[in-house]
């Protein structure tokens, strides 16, 4: 259940990849999650505000310069700083009908996302208005979900080390180590939850759809990483772009993750996860 693709799948797949045209259509779905981005952060501080202080989110949000790229980082964090003013003194009604409108525009990204993974797995999409809209309602969810958890992944294990900055070297490293791990096997459950439920087939296996999500996820962190070593010591955006620095270097960040989502499920078909059982 939890084994990697060999070589030889990784090199179909990408051959695969190549052949539908990947780069193409995850420029698409980058170009919507884009355009989702700003609704997603609304939904997110909204439902914090069903329960909690809508500004915590803002606070947690910090520890995303630790994952992310520092240029998107700072975006998404000037963006739920505006999006937390804007929904201070609200009342419980108002905060619902908010998240009820933010989580129908922030699933507009996620039908993007139906249609690529539909592309990758070759099947056609015949499921009504009401069938996509609450797939990709529960994509959005799910999303959501994910960056609260990560979010207090991250602030627990930021909290844990303040609490033990003495600790030994050794048991610093199997910390870090074990926190790396939980958080690799969160994100592949989400994707193979994206696998399972976004493109229109009758459903294969998780145990098919897992290998696939691992190794997008640890693709996903290698990249991640290695771009935002590259923003940082080599890639002088704002020099280019000017004041849209920021702007490129999220779109670009969310290129290569929806690449990496796709090839993940690209792995999976060349493995046969469309075979049902």
């Amino acid at each position: 259940m939890f084994s990697l693709p060999s070589p030889k799948q990784t090199w179909r797949a990408v051959r695969a990849a190549s052949d539908n045209n990947l780069g193409l259509v995850a420029a698409g779905v980058a170009f919507y999650a884009f355009l989702a981005f700003v609704p997603l952060l609304a939904a997110l501080v909204l439902a914090y505000g069903l329960v909690a202080d809508p500004a915590t989110v803002s606070r947690h949000a910090q520890s995303l310069g630790t994952v992310l790229p520092s240029a998107a980082a700072e975006l998404i964090t000037d963006q739920l700083e505006a999006v937390t003013g804007a929904d201070q003194g609200r009342t419980r009604l108002g905060l619902l009908l908010s998240l009820l409108a933010a989580l129908w525009g922030a699933s507009k990204g996620a039908k993007s996302i139906i249609i690529a993974l539909n592309i990758v797995h070759h099947v056609e999409e015949t499921r009504g208005f009401l069938g996509q809209t609450l797939t990709a309602l529960l994509i959005t969810g799910a999303t959501i979900l994910s960056i609260v958890a990560a979010l207090a992944a991250i602030t627990v294990f930021g909290f844990v080390e303040s609490l033990l900055p003495m600790m030994p070297l050794a048991l610093h490293t199997a910390v870090q180590l074990l926190f790396w791990v939980a958080a690799g096997l969160l994100g592949a459950a989400a994707m193979a939850l994206i696998y399972r439920h976004a493109p229109h087939w009758e459903g294969a296996s998780w145990r098919r759809l897992f290998p696939g999500a691992l190794f997008a996820t640890i693709l996903w962190l290698a990249a991640t990483f290695a771009f935002g070593l590259y923003v940082a010591s080599f890639g002088n955006y704002n020099a280019t772009y000017g004041a849209l620095g920021a702007v490129v270097v999220m779109l670009m960040w969310l290129y290569l993750s929806a690449y990496v989502l796709l090839l993940g499920a690209e792995v999976n078909e060349v493995r046969g996860a469309s075979r049902v059982g």
